[in-house]
């Protein structure tokens, strides 16, 4: 559990897009009804052999929690491909992330890419630039940054928060018309 009461009325939420390669991760914080961006970033880890790639997730991870101290940790499933040999090591880099988190008893949930772009854009097929517009929008981010991993981390904890209120209608099929007059902060 965080170390902060519950008696705020807000929550941290950790998103994170692991990778061997690019882990990206983004914070946000819900605070009554006012959601804001804490943090984002991406690790670049292009040297060094696999398993040091995988403590480095981990230490990365835990050190986030550490620091943010997050109420839950979503993270994004590894894609079905082609490739069982990717496949493998993406697991393996969210399994080390969920035992960070899990460490320091921070619920997790995770979320398949298409999930994910469907909460963000209303497309599962979006592209990354897309995302990254669309949270953009929402967040008020003034600059994005360099990788896109980090806004794929940041789109990871924004898809929970919807999945996890009442702020989307889910189900609906009244259409974009009733989608944008309820969520006019989503429309640029």
């Amino acid at each position: 559990m965080s170390t902060r009461s519950k008696n705020f009325k807000e929550k941290i939420i950790l998103g994170i897009d692991p990778g061997t390669n690019v882990m990206g991760y983004g914070i946000i914080m819900i605070s009554g009804s006012t959601l804001s961006m804490l943090s984002m970033g991406s690790i670049q880890m292009k040297d060094g052999d696999y398993a040091d790639k995988l403590k480095r997730i981990f230490e990365k991870t835990l050190a986030l929690v550490d620091e943010f101290l997050p109420d839950e940790v979503a993270l994004e499933a590894p894609f079905y491909g082609k490739n069982i040999q990717s496949m493998l090591k993406l697991g393996r880099a969210q399994g080390v992330s969920m035992a960070a988190a899990l460490y320091r008893n921070i619920p997790i949930t995770e979320y398949s890419p298409r999930k994910i772009k469907q909460s963000i854009t209303g497309s599962g097929a979006a592209s990354k630039e897309q995302v990254a517009g669309m949270l953009q929008s929402i967040l008020k981010i003034e600059q994005l940054p360099k990788h896109l991993d980090a806004t794929d981390g940041l789109a990871v904890a924004l898809c929970h928060y919807y999945q996890t209120t009442n702020v989307l209608p889910t189900g609906s099929k009244k259409g974009w018309a009733t989608f944008i007059s309820q969520n006019p902060d989503r429309v640029k």
